[in-house]
C-alpha cells in the first residue's frame, strides 16, 4: 500500500477522497487549513518537509475556489491557487515521488469549443480559470525541468454530499426545502457536465495510482444537461415545487461547458456512470440528515 499526502482534505472532494484512499488500504495524511484534517494549518506557511517525508504521492486539492468572486479577491485566488502550487512543486522536487496530482477545473477551457478536449484550446473567461491554468503550467515546468511527475484533472461540476453551501446545487435544494425561489444566473439555458463526487474520487485515485504523466484529463460526468433540466430534477428529487427566479449572468459565467472524455477512458479506464438523479438525490438526502 502507498502512502498519499492530500492537500485540502477537509473539503468537498478531499474529505471523500481520503475516506476512499483509506478504505482501499493506503496511509493518508490530510492536511487543510480547516478542522477536520490530520494536520491543520497554512500549506504556504508550516513547514512541508516533514509533510512530505515517505510520501509517494501528493494530491494537490487545496486551493481558492469560485468564479465570481476571483475578479474582486484576485490576490487569494494568485496566492492559494498559484504560489501554493509552486511552493508544493518546489517541496517535492527530487524527492523521487511517484504523482504529482493536481486538482484543475473545466474553467480552464472558457471560450473553447465544446465537448472540450484536453489537446484543444484553453481560453478562460474568469481569473479563477486563469490561475487554474497557471497551477497547470506550473506542473509542467516541473515536469520537464524537475523531473516532477504530474497530471491535472480538470474536474466539471462536482456536486454530492458535503458540497460546499455556495455552490448551485447545494443553493437550491436549500431553496427548495425553504419554500424560496431557486436563483438562476442567466436565462437557465447553460448546459454543464455534472460530476458526481463519488466518480469523481475514483477517477482521482485510479489517475494517481495510473502510469499516465505529464497531462491534463478531463473529468466529467459524461452527460451535460441545461440548469433548467437539473432544476425538473431536484423538483422530483425534493417532491416539492419549485420556483425559479433569474438574475443577469455575471462576468466569467461559461455558456456550457462538455468533457470529451476519451482521455479518461484510454489513459486511467475510467467512465463516471452515477445519473444525475440519482446523485442528487444522495446530496438531498445528505441535506435531510442535518449534515450540511
Amino acid at each position: 500500500m502507498a502512502r498519499f499526502l492530500v492537500t485540502g482534505a477537509a473539503g468537498f472532494i478531499g474529505s471523500h477522497l481520503v475516506e476512499h484512499l483509506r478504505s482501499d488500504g493506503h496511509t493518508v495524511v490530510g492536511v487543510d487549513r480547516r478542522p477536520g484534517a490530520d494536520v491543520v494549518g497554512d500549506l504556504l506557511e508550516i513547514d512541508l518537509a516533514p509533510l512530505l517525508d515517505g510520501v509517494d504521492y501528493v494530491i494537490h486539492l487545496a486551493g481558492q475556489p469560485g468564479v465570481r468572486e476571483s475578479w474582486s479577491q484576485f490576490p487569494a485566488y494568485s496566492r492559494g491557487n498559484i504560489e501554493l502550487t509552486q511552493r508544493l512543486l518546489e517541496a517535492v522536487r527530487g524527492r523521487g515521488l511517484k504523482k504529482f496530482v493536481l486538482a484543475s477545473t473545466s474553467s480552464v477551457y472558457g471560450e473553447a469549443p465544446m465537448p472540450a478536449r484536453e489537446d484543444g484550446p484553453v481560453l478562460p473567461v474568469s481569473p479563477y480559470g486563469v490561475t487554474k491554468l497557471a497551477a497547470e503550467r506550473l506542473c509542467d515546468l516541473y515536469g520537464r525541468t524537475a523531473g516532477v511527475p504530474w497530471v491535472a484533472l480538470r474536474y466539471f461540476t462536482v456536486y454530492g454530499p458535503r458540497q460546499r453551501p455556495d455552490m448551485a446545487f447545494s443553493r437550491w435544494l436549500a431553496a427548495a426545502l425553504a419554500g424560496r425561489p431557486i436563483q438562476v444566473y442567466g436565462d437557465g439555458g447553460q448546459l454543464r457536465d455534472f460530476t458526481y463526487v463519488g466518480d469523481a474520487v475514483v477517477a482521482t485515485a485510479r489517475a494517481a495510482l495510473n502510469p499516465v504523466v505529464g497531462v491534463p484529463i478531463n473529468v466529467g460526468g459524461g452527460h451535460a444537461v441545461t440548469l433548467r433540466r437539473a432544476i425538473r430534477v431536484i423538483a422530483a428529487v425534493t417532491g416539492r415545487p419549485v420556483r425559479v427566479e433569474y438574475l443577469p449572468a455575471p462576468p466569467g459565467e461559461m455558456r456550457e461547458t462538455r468533457a470529451d472524455t476519451t482521455r479518461l477512458w484510454q489513459e486511467i479506464g475510467f467512465r463516471p456512470s452515477t445519473p444525475l438523479e440519482d446523485g442528487l438525490w444522495q446530496q438531498y438526502q445528505w441535506m435531510l440528515s442535518g449534515r450540511a
